[in-house]
């Protein structure tokens, strides 16, 4: 498989549990560097990985704060510049302002949630490490970890010692 890729081992597992204490063997042995592939997302996996809270969320919330602070104050604004009093209400009424501040939460976290999502996948982008197998989108779950020399043989028996199906050395 040459192409640029970073030499390791590539194991394809059939069941999760054995994808799982392969993980958390590697882990033992101090790799934190490992890329696993499966068609859809499973909590059991990432926290066998390590893998953290995803930080969009983050940017999601502090966008929808922005939306919703600066809906009230552009009102706010506006209504001192051009007071609309009708029957005696106050110039600065909350409860008209809620439905232009949720519209507001809404658009600014929406974006700023798809931006987030697009600079993070560019950002954070593992380059040379993709090691496409169709299986991978379809039954069978991945795991590569990075190994040259003896350390790759021992990475290969202890795959197949948890059950891999398919163990391949990828070669740079």
């Amino acid at each position: 498989m040459a192409g640029g890729y970073v030499p390791g081992v590539l194991g394809s597992f059939a069941h999760i549990d054995a994808a799982i204490a392969t993980i958390t063997a590697l882990r033992a042995k101090g790799h934190r560097d490992l890329t696993i592939y499966y068609s859809h997302p499973n909590h059991e996996l990432e926290e066998a990985a390590g893998h953290g809270v995803s930080p969009v969320r983050r940017v999601t919330l502090l966008a929808g704060m922005t939306g919703t602070c600066a809906a009230f104050g552009m009102q706010i604004w506006m209504n001192r510049d051009w007071p609309l009093v009708v029957g005696g209400k106050p110039p600065i009424a909350v409860p008209s302002m809620v439905v232009i501040g949720f519209e507001l939460t809404v658009l600014v976290a929406a974006l700023s949630t798809l931006a987030a999502v697009v600079i993070f996948s560019l950002l954070f982008r593992a380059k040379g490490r993709v090691v496409y197998h169709e299986r991978f989108s379809d039954d069978r779950i991945g795991v590569f970890v990075p190994a040259t020399g003896a350390q790759a043989r021992e990475y290969q028996a202890l795959m197949q010692a948890n059950g891999a199906v398919e163990v391949q050395h990828v070669e740079g």
